[in-house]
């Protein structure tokens, strides 16, 4: 399958198979006129490369992902050990960034903090 056939049955932009086929995420074998040539089953991965990213995966999880689920003798197991552990991580990050908000929300009518901070501004160095 030529890579625009790939970009038609995925819906992808050539530019973003070349660049996984860059990072190592899909491989195709090069034609003697230099033409990509991916195998079918390329068309589901890279869909499910565009799930787990959308699923908060970056693309070296998906990397290693891809290889585990492999080689899992169980791989639905797997996945949802591997999504038990997304969830948890983004859990941790909720709880930071409500963390954060509520810091902004304390700071909101302040203004801003280096003014408040003394009364008379720095004075300006002599300069003979």
């Amino acid at each position: 399958m030529l890579i625009g056939e790939l970009a038609a049955a995925t819906g992808m932009a050539r530019d973003t198979i070349r660049f996984y086929e860059k990072r190592g995420l899909v491989t195709g074998e090069r034609r003697p006129n230099g033409y990509r040539d991916f195998p079918p089953e390329t068309v589901p991965w890279l869909l499910y490369v565009r799930t787990a990213q959308t699923l908060g995966f970056s693309l070296a999880e998906i990397a290693r992902i891809g290889a585990e689920l492999r080689d899992a003798p169980d791989s639905a197991e797997r996945l949802s050990a591997l999504f038990e552990e997304k969830i948890r991580v983004v859990d941790e990050r909720m709880a930071e960034l409500e963390k954060l908000r509520g810091e902004l929300e304390a700071r909101v009518g302040e203004g801003c903090p280096l003014a408040a901070s003394s009364a008379t501004p720095p004075r300006k160095p002599d300069i003979p």
